[in-house]
């Protein structure tokens, strides 16, 4: 029985996504309004997002063992060069979204050739660096708005109109899928095994005859391609381009993201995404509610802090499931089977 629902949970669950949009079911305290109004699915979308960002990272970080401090860069790659063709150059969309699989394709190869000469902290510290320039690039230049952002002046028509929430919840759900189906598709394939045994013993993988250089670099282009992708999904799902997606904390977000739900799990960024996503979004509508507002100082004031909420709950997960929320269930699996021999 274990087994069924191991195999087929993960279809189940798609099933229950497809048909949120026409479930118009009240659910207070979760959600801000009924299940399928444009409030609920579009913080469902955001969530939706955001664990396909995490699930690219954890290509990086969980399967290959690199930690990046860069991913967001990419992120931004893709709103900022399909805003920019579409609003400063006034190309139609099709030529917007071939520029922005191009520098998708071409900023990675080139980025990660240099960045991925060094391993360990020298590497992270690399990719933040070229993080850093790209944000200032973003902060400063005036085709991308400076510090206020860039405004998506044509939105797609098919996105126009008052089915535009509902169009963009689909957008966002394909995205996901789209990732987590190529991303498990490349894991499973011949280079994955050779990312993994990179990430266990990279000096094994040499002696083998094998270029782990190589593999790395082929790691690391996918899973900015994938983020550069998503990119423009965020600028149609937010209908801008946002300096913020250009900083270290966006990749330190997905990093957590990772972790939380379980890197080089099967499901555990995708779950860690969703529910960091969640909470983040939710908490701060609850920190400005006049429930809290009534609550006693020692109370009211930790639950202003979304961030420190979060905090707290990453240092607890962390701390009694190391493998993360994936690894939940054989945790009290284990629990349970020390329960029984103890009584």
């Amino acid at each position: 029985m274990t087994a069924i629902v191991k195999r087929w949970w993960p279809l189940a669950a798609l099933a229950a996504l497809v048909c949120v949009p026409y479930l118009q079911i009240p659910v207070p305290g979760v959600l801000p309004d009924v299940l399928n109004r444009p409030g609920s699915l579009q913080l469902i979308a955001i969530c939706l997002l955001f664990a396909g960002f995490a699930v690219t990272y954890d290509l990086l970080f969980g399967h290959t063992g690199l930690l990046s401090f860069g991913h967001a860069l990419y992120v931004a790659a893709g709103s900022y060069t399909a805003n920019i063709v579409v609003t400063k150059l006034h190309w139609g969309w099709g030529p917007a979204l071939i520029a922005t699989a191009g520098v998708g394709l071409l900023l990675p190869v080139l980025l990660g050739a240099v960045a991925l000469r060094v391993r360990g902290i020298a590497f992270a510290m690399v990719t933040l660096a070229f993080a850093q320039v790209g944000s200032i690039l973003v902060m400063s230049a005036r085709i991308t708005g400076g510090e206020e952002g860039l405004s998506l002046s044509d939105t797609p028509e098919i996105f126009a109109g008052v089915a535009n929430t509902f169009r963009l919840y689909w957008l966002a759900l394909a995205y996901l899928v789209l990732v987590v189906l190529v991303v498990r598709w490349s894991v499973e394939s011949e280079p994955g095994r050779v990312w993994r045994a990179i990430g266990d013993n990279e000096r094994r993988v040499t002696v083998l005859g094998l270029s782990p250089y190589r593999f790395r670099l082929l790691s690391y282009v996918l899973s900015a391609f994938l983020a550069t992708l998503g990119g423009v999904v965020h600028l149609l799902l937010l209908g801008g381009s946002n300096p913020q997606i250009t900083t270290s904390a966006f990749t330190v977000g997905l990093l957590v993201m990772t972790v939380l739900g379980g890197a080089g799990t099967r499901w555990g960024a995708l779950l860690g995404g969703v529910l960091y996503t969640y909470l983040d979004q939710r908490l701060a509508a609850l920190a400005g509610s006049d429930a809290v507002a009534g609550l006693p100082a020692a109370v009211r004031l930790p639950l202003e802090q979304p961030q420190f909420i979060l905090g707290v709950l990453f240092m607890v997960v962390v701390y009694f499931l190391p493998g993360g929320l994936a690894g939940l269930s054989q945790h009290l699996a284990g629990l349970s089977r020390h329960w029984r021999r103890a009584t």
